[in-house]
């Protein structure tokens, strides 16, 4: 592994002695409080997300709704939205622990995984002009999740490669 793999995205700044490297360093502590604002919004939208699916659960329940099948899609629709949610947070939280660029690119490629799965699984042909925009649309999806797949299997053979 190289020093740009193992040296954390965005280290510190050395001590400031200019005018330009002070306000550098004040930007970077600003970034770091925004940093932190924006993982405890993802926590609250989280939150919420799981409150609001264990409401649709239950209202569907007690309707009978609960063995449409359209109803459940949109249940897991917006379970894997709220993985999304915990992904992006997980990815905020590594950037602003600095963690290794590796971790943070895997944390990428598994929310556009999910991401993708979600769009693939709520896909309807009917929500496009014609049938030539649905193929398009569902082959880019599939090149896209085999491109985020491939990436994924990269990443894991070279973390495997490098532990050896």
């Amino acid at each position: 592994m190289d020093d740009e793999e193992t040296d954390p995205v965005g280290g510190s700044l050395p001590p400031a002695t200019s005018f330009d490297e002070r306000v550098l360093s004040g930007s970077e502590t600003v970034l770091r409080y925004v940093e932190v604002v924006a993982a405890v919004v993802l926590v609250i939208l989280f939150a919420i997300g799981v409150f609001d699916l264990s409401l649709q659960i239950f209202q569907s329940a007690v309707d009978g709704s609960i063995t449409d099948p359209l109803v459940v899609v949109g249940f897991i629709d917006t379970a894997l939205l709220l993985f999304i949610i915990v992904e992006v947070y997980q990815t905020v939280v590594a950037y602003t622990q600095e963690s290794e660029t590796r971790r943070i690119v895997r944390l990428v490629i598994y929310t556009g995984v999910i991401a993708m799965v979600r769009k693939a699984i709520i896909f309807r042909t009917g929500e496009y002009a014609d049938e030539t925009a649905a193929l398009l649309a569902a082959g880019s999806y599939t090149l896209i999740i085999l491109g985020l797949a491939t990436l994924l299997i990269v990443e894991r053979r070279t973390r495997i490669l490098e532990a050896d």
